[in-house]
């Protein structure tokens, strides 16, 4: 059986981080634009309230989405970003937690939320991937 060489196994890699850090970034992006064209900053708040957390909150998380969403689409501090966008989805996991597991479920389950901190998590681990501004510049290319 042939195994991939190293530095194929790095390209994929690289380029896992690459799709998993867009995708994250193109999520968080849109659930940021959500709170502030859809839903309306004020009406997030509010949101925030019925659900226990203070009506502040909701701005915090709002911006901390948008930044930590452009910053992963450009691959900018990846791992710190992941680190500081993880506790905000925990604490949407637990607005979903006593809703049962199903997202479909109503109000939604905590099976998005709990994936989508999972997915952060990995994305710490892999670092920046291929193109990547937070890489060195000979990297930002990748090797095949």
């Amino acid at each position: 059986m042939n195994r991939p060489s190293v530095a194929a196994q790095t390209a994929n890699a690289d380029f896992a981080a690459l799709l998993l850090r867009i995708a994250l970034g193109v999520l968080y992006l849109a659930h940021s634009l959500q709170k502030i064209f859809v839903f309306t900053l004020p009406g997030a708040a509010q949101f925030f309230v019925s659900v226990g957390f203070p009506g502040w909150l909701a701005y915090v998380t709002t911006f901390v989405e948008l930044f930590g969403g452009i910053a992963l689409l450009l691959g900018v501090q990846v791992r710190w970003i992941v680190l500081v966008l993880l506790p905000f989805m925990l604490g949407a996991l637990s607005v979903h937690f006593h809703n049962g597991w199903g997202f479909a479920s109503p109000n939604g389950g905590w099976e998005y939320p709990a994936f989508w901190a999972a997915a952060l998590a990995v994305q710490s681990l892999l670092g920046n991937g291929a193109f990547a501004l937070g890489r060195a510049p000979a990297q930002r290319l990748v090797k095949l």
